[in-house]
């Protein structure tokens, strides 16, 4: 826990506060919090979860009446486990959470990056009792990856109501954005009440492009049969591995010197002929050979794993697309694509 502290002159107010809490034990504690807002309790938290080390000397000296029962307990040790456990004798889980969150750190600037924090399986299984219109919301406002792994997660048929939600959604009605507001308790309301909309097709093509195949064809499939129109509009603006070939020689040239050798090998298990040639014809004969004899003693290797490879490369070239290092062709005409 690093030097005990024993200088009573360098305590602030919050510091001798949560030395108190930590000293009155769960029961007295645990009352204490409870009158408390959540502003106070992360503040005080905060402090409790970094103090270290109290000498009981110190601890002596700041609360002379408490002396006979703390001198008994020899130091204190305030650490992120003992302030959640306390916490937790008074507060809700969900409630003792989202102290937690934030006060660990780092957890982003807005409700949309600590929920980027958040695991998939946690935030499918917490989104699964919303209404689907709030899903669709939250869906709109994360990371196409993270919310296509969460939607993945979710039963296909409420997934399905999330998507068809999220494709007629123009604008978040008033209502629907309270609800969001309690149920993700965040004070950042406007902020996702002036977020310019994205086109909902190019939006829910950003997600299906981050599936795995078996869930992107079964959710393309399912979408079909209920909105042909708009599933063909999120096939033509999906961009797949595949898709590389638009990519021209320089193009592919400047995504071999940024992209992960193994990535690429376990990538090209994967890929067409098409594909592999246009990567091994941009390659020296040196290079080319070596990248072969990796990819033959890889062996078997699962699907999943070539489809989290062909991704990351995929992603990959949309970013360099975006700061104009390569150009991906319309795949007619000399159209490009914006990312």
């Amino acid at each position: 826990m690093g030097r005990i502290k024993e200088d009573y002159r360098s305590l602030t107010g919050p510091e001798k506060a949560g030395i108190l809490m930590l000293s009155l034990g769960d029961e007295f504690s645990s009352k204490l919090f409870g009158m408390m807002d959540d502003e106070e309790i992360k503040e005080l938290s905060q402090v409790m979860a970094t103090l270290g080390t109290i000498s009981s000397s110190l601890v002596e000296r700041l609360f002379v009446e408490f002396a006979d029962q703390i001198s008994s307990t020899g130091s204190l040790v305030g650490s992120y486990d003992s302030t959640e456990r306390l916490l937790l004798k008074t507060l809700p889980k969900d409630r003792v959470d989202s102290v937690m969150e934030e006060i660990r750190g780092p957890a982003g600037r807005t409700m949309w990056d600590k929920l980027g924090n958040v695991n998939e399986q946690v935030l499918a299984n917490y989104l699964k009792n919303e209404y689907p219109q709030t899903v669709a919301v939250v869906m709109s406002k994360i990371k196409a990856d993270h919310g296509a792994r969460v939607l993945g997660l979710l039963p296909e048929n409420f997934a399905m109501e999330v998507i068809m939600r999220m494709l007629r959604m123009e604008s978040v009605q008033k209502e629907v954005l309270d609800g969001v507001e309690k149920t993700l308790r965040t004070e950042f309301m406007s902020n996702l009440a002036r977020t310019q909309r994205r086109d909902s097709h190019e939006m829910m093509a950003d997600i299906f492009n981050n599936l795995d195949r078996n869930t992107e064809s079964r959710f393309m499939s399912a979408l079909e049969e209920r909105n042909r129109e708009s599933a063909e509009r999120i096939k033509a603006l999906m961009f797949t591995f595949e898709d590389l070939v638009r990519v021209d020689s320089a193009g592919i040239q400047t995504l071999l010197r940024h992209v992960e050798k193994d990535k690429l090998g376990l990538a090209l298990k994967g890929a067409s002929d098409t594909i592999k040639d246009l990567f091994f014809k941009n390659m020296s004969e040196r290079a080319g050979k070596m990248l072969k004899e990796d990819m033959e003693s890889l062996g078997p290797v699962r699907l999943r794993d070539v489809d989290e490879a062909q991704s990351a490369i995929v992603a990959l070239a949309k970013e360099l697309a975006n700061s104009a290092q390569i150009v991906i062709s319309e795949g007619r005409d000399e159209d490009e694509f914006v990312y």
